[in-house]
């Protein structure tokens, strides 16, 4: 199995430095999950550090968890109100909870760290069998742009120098395959430390065939939190999900 494959592996990684600022504000997300929560519970993957999370149960939400990283756990329990959540720490793609739950959410493009064949996928029927009839599944997810794929495999991006250490960051694409490896290198007097990331990422039109196949239909698709229309020259992409309830059929529509 790849080291990519392991689902703690990003958490190892970068816990430490996880929630360090500049990080992306939470508070247009929760606006927009709070009004899709229909009473809770809800149920975020890949729950990190709380994030999310926790000004969402703030707001008197019962919000759950999944999350593979014992040590992004420990930062969410270590904030006021992250001792109560419940989070079942395990592999996302598994949704490892009986449910229901009439959101179900996935931010940060977290689905594309599902790297290997059939990963995503995976997670999207276990998406499904813990929804409500009707229930919504948000995604966030950049739209992949080749123009970024040149930049990052034409440098070698320096991340930080100091008088004891450097660190360099590299990328490599399979543009086939539709994923890429990343390498944070550091070198320094106590030798090189490796830090790999990978992502195998989908273009939108590819999500919405990912999520027909599992059983959802595209409700809405948004260009941000605050339901800024989607465009072809937009970055990133909110989409909105639904499980069909009894008799309604799954179709690729988009209301939003």
């Amino acid at each position: 199995m790849s080291v990519l494959d392991d689902p703690g592996l990003f958490g190892r990684q970068w816990a430490a430095t996880y929630d360090q600022p500049g990080n992306p504000d939470p508070a247009p997300a929760v606006e927009f999950l709070a009004g899709l929560a229909a009473g809770g519970p809800v149920l975020e993957l890949a729950i990190g550090s709380g994030r999310v999370a926790l000004p969402l149960a703030a707001r008197g939400i019962a919000v759950e968890g999944i999350e593979a990283s014992p040590e992004m756990v420990a930062l969410l329990r270590a904030k006021p109100g992250g001792d109560v959540i419940p989070v079942v720490v395990g592999d996302m793609a598994e949704v490892g909870v009986p449910g229901p739950y009439p959101l179900v959410y996935l931010v940060f493009n977290t689905l594309f760290n599902l790297t290997g064949p059939g990963r995503q996928e995976h997670c999207l029927r276990n998406v499904v069998r813990v929804l409500t009839p009707g229930g919504a599944f948000v995604i966030e997810t950049f739209v992949p742009d080749p123009a970024d794929f040149d930049r990052d495999e034409q440098q070698v991006q320096v991340r930080a120098v100091t008088e004891d250490a450097v660190t360099i960051r590299l990328h490599q694409y399979d543009r086939a395959e539709q994923t890429f490896v990343r390498q944070t290198i550091t070198f320094s007097n106590d030798g090189v430390q490796l830090q790999p990331f990978g992502m195998r990422y989908r273009w939108p039109e590819q999500i919405d065939e990912l999520a027909a196949q599992a059983g959802l239909r595209l409700d809405a698709r948004y260009a941000g939190w605050q339901r800024e229309p989607f465009g072809p020259d937009s970055p990133s992409h909110i989409s909105v999900y639904r499980k069909p309830t009894a008799g309604v059929g799954v179709g690729l529509v988009c209301s939003g």
